[in-house]
């Protein structure tokens, strides 16, 4: 194989030229000349003709080549699919007024040593798709699409937060204690200071620590980190966005998670009324509000909340088929009965206010009802969006929690948290009255682009190894 250039000057993509010169009629030929590559799609070898679809990142175009015009029109008529080419010429149209680039020179750019074979009519192997992530985004353009779709809701996020006034941030993946979320974390271990770390299941405590530190509104945008099993909704690193806003309460936050979600599908879908899954579902504020318990009332057609007898609510969640943990106490258990009997059944939007004090133990007491918490999910689609609080600010508040953690995580809870000290100290500071959002990125794009799995949301999901 000749040696391939170090670049290539390109003029055009093909998008560009299609939109260029989309008034040519059949026949057509232009004194304009340009440099166009990408890889190529289709060769058609017709005699002294040949023909060859051209796609780079923007779309495609077709490349004429006639063998009077074309030099080293042999090599040109022998590429294979799947090449890299960059060529020169000619802006034209064919007979059938097809836009082409009449090739005078052309240079290959990488050749395929793998073939592509009929993988260009589409890759439809789940595990080909994933696994080969390169060969599924030149065969399947839906693929692309979403991908690229992802791209555009992170910028366009980050721009309406810098718009109200939010300031990026980035906090440590690394961590010295988990926290921040209940969740079992991933372990590593720094060698300099032999010490163990977690990879961050959430930055939640940091960013509150830089509103301590004077950042009024504060968000982040990474990738956290969660020992959890495999499946359609559910990748073990996967993308969130965080936020905290001083002098806000929960009730703010959830017109703020509306005012954003709305947004995005009417900027990236031209409309706020949807269609996921073949439902209709539609993102226009106001969202409906209940809360958990009124939902779960109406879905067992039986009233209960957080003050039904513990007996009563371990025989209604049994009588679910769900194993009840003895220890588990009226919020656990309401929690737990909600989501067997409510969550899947939301095609919403709609916020699930005032969670169980005792399942949130970095949220706020709500202020007519201690056993609860200032706290909310947006579920749309029979998912969970995001989650979000009125945050606790009260540093004894805040270690009793924490000590409460600390006993379920020493009884076996791996998801419970630990002591952070750090956290605590900070909280002595003084934390003002603050809500705090955040919000998956990968299940936010599944709504948007309409898909089921999301792996599909994901460059390079995570995958079981191959045998």
């Amino acid at each position: 194989m000749a040696e391939v250039p170090y670049r290539f000057e390109r003029t055009d993509e093909a998008a560009d030229l299609q939109d260029r010169y989309r008034s040519l009629g059949p026949g057509e030929e232009t004194d304009d000349l340009v440099s166009v590559a990408g890889r190529v799609m289709l060769v058609r070898p017709q005699g002294r003709l040949a023909f060859a679809t051209l796609r780079d990142s923007s779309g495609q175009v077709q490349l004429f080549a006639p063998s009077a015009v074309t030099e080293d029109f042999e090599g040109f008529a022998k590429l294979s699919l799947g090449d890299w080419v960059g060529a020169r010429g000619q802006v034209m149209t064919t007979r059938k007024g097809e836009l082409s680039v009449q090739v005078h020179t052309w240079q290959l750019l990488a050749e395929a040593r793998r073939s592509f074979g009929d993988k260009w009519k589409g890759v439809t192997d789940t595990e080909t798709r994933f696994r080969q992530r390169e060969v599924d985004l030149w065969a399947n353009e839906r693929s692309r699409q979403v991908l690229l779709l992802r791209s555009r809701v992170v910028s366009i996020l980050r721009r309406r937060l810098e718009d109200r006034g939010f300031v990026e941030v980035e906090t440590p993946v690394l961590h010295p204690i988990p926290g921040g979320a209940l969740a079992k974390p991933f372990v590593t271990h720094h060698n300099a200071l032999d010490i163990d770390l977690f990879l961050r299941i959430a930055p939640e405590l940091y960013l509150k620590r830089l509103v301590v530190g004077g950042f009024d509104k504060v968000f982040e945008i990474g990738r956290v980190f969660r020992n959890e099993g495999l499946s359609p909704r559910h990748n073990p690193e996967f993308t969130m966005l965080e936020l905290y806003q001083a002098y806000a309460d929960y009730g703010d936050l959830a017109q703020l998670v509306e005012e954003l979600v709305s947004q995005l599908a009417l900027e990236l879908c031209g409309t706020t009324s949807l269609t996921y899954g073949g439902r209709p579902l539609d993102l226009t504020p106001p969202w409906r509000r209940a809360t958990m318990a009124e939902l779960t009332s109406q879905s067992i057609g039986e009233a209960v909340d957080v003050h039904t007898p513990v007996d009563e609510l371990r025989r209604r969640l049994s009588a679910t088929g769900a194993e009840v943990d003895r220890s588990w106490g009226p919020g656990k258990l309401l929690l737990e009965l909600y989501e067997k009997t409510t969550e899947p059944d939301l095609w919403g939007p709609v916020f699930v206010m005032d969670f169980p004090a005792e399942v949130s133990p970095l949220a706020r007491r709500h202020r007519l009802d201690p056993e609860l918490a200032e706290r909310f999910e947006p579920i749309v689609a029979g998912r969970e969006l995001g989650n979000a609080f009125s945050e606790l600010v009260d540093p004894d508040d805040q270690r009793a929690r924490f000590e409460g953690q600390a006993l379920a995580r020493a009884a076996g809870d791996e998801d419970a948290m630990v002591v952070d000290e750090d956290y605590l100290r900070a909280l002595e500071y003084g934390l003002p009255p603050t809500g705090g959002l955040g919000i998956g990125i990968d299940r936010l794009v599944m709504l948007l682009a309409d898909v089921a799995n999301i792996r599909d949301v994901i460059a390079f999901p995570t995958l079981r190894p191959e045998r």
